[in-house]
């Protein structure tokens, strides 16, 4: 039988986990995660909008950061357009019967230049989310993937904005992803806000 002193203990190294790893990551990424917003929100002032899909689990995280944009959680804050590609049904039926090929085709069939994307992947080796990406940053979106480790995958698609968090733990791993959707939320405002686009 399990003690009071080991289910504490079990706790405490999971808090810990839950508060170091986001806090290594945000301090290394600062910086490209400044800049990433600044460029989201050069595309939404010109009209573009957000679209989003992910692989497996991740499609409720890639639905997650198209709602936060079109409805914007905090008081003030314009709502931005945005589509995660794995809701419509009737798109992913429109497209091609290759599975590994429905956010690509999904993206030629709605995208337009001054869009960008939000792709988020496990670890960075699905084919349908990196064949989506590849599309978007040869059409000129801008393109943002989000995974966990290793994220070779999607650094093959050369996106323009890449963010692997260093950890194999799908908990970690959404958990730092779930801030990094929130915070580019937040800094997008900003800078439309400030109205100090290029």
């Amino acid at each position: 039988m399990i003690t009071d002193a080991e289910l504490t203990a079990v706790a405490e190294e999971r808090f810990r986990r839950s508060q170091e790893l986001p806090r290594a990551f945000f301090r290394e990424e600062a910086d490209r995660i400044a800049r990433a917003c600044y460029a989201m929100a050069g595309r939404f002032r010109r009209g573009g909008r957000l679209l989003s899909f992910g692989s497996g689990h991740w499609v409720t995280d890639a639905q997650h950061v198209a709602v936060e944009f079109v409805h914007p959680v905090i008081v003030g804050n314009r709502a931005l357009p945005g589509l995660c590609l794995a809701n419509d049904n009737a798109l992913l039926a429109a497209a091609p019967t290759v599975a590994r090929d429905r956010y690509r085709d999904g993206l030629a069939l709605l995208a337009r230049p001054d869009d960008l994307v939000v792709a988020f992947s496990d670890d960075g080796a699905d084919e349908d989310v990196a064949r989506g990406v590849t599309w978007a940053r040869e059409h000129g979106l801008l393109t943002l993937a989000l995974s966990g480790l290793p994220g070779e995958g999607l650094a093959e698609c050369r996106p323009d904005y890449l963010f692997v968090v260093p950890s194999c733990d799908p908990l970690l791993v959404q958990e730092v992803l779930e801030t990094l959707v929130h915070v580019l939320y937040e800094l997008v405002h900003v800078f439309l806000e400030e109205g100090r686009m290029a």
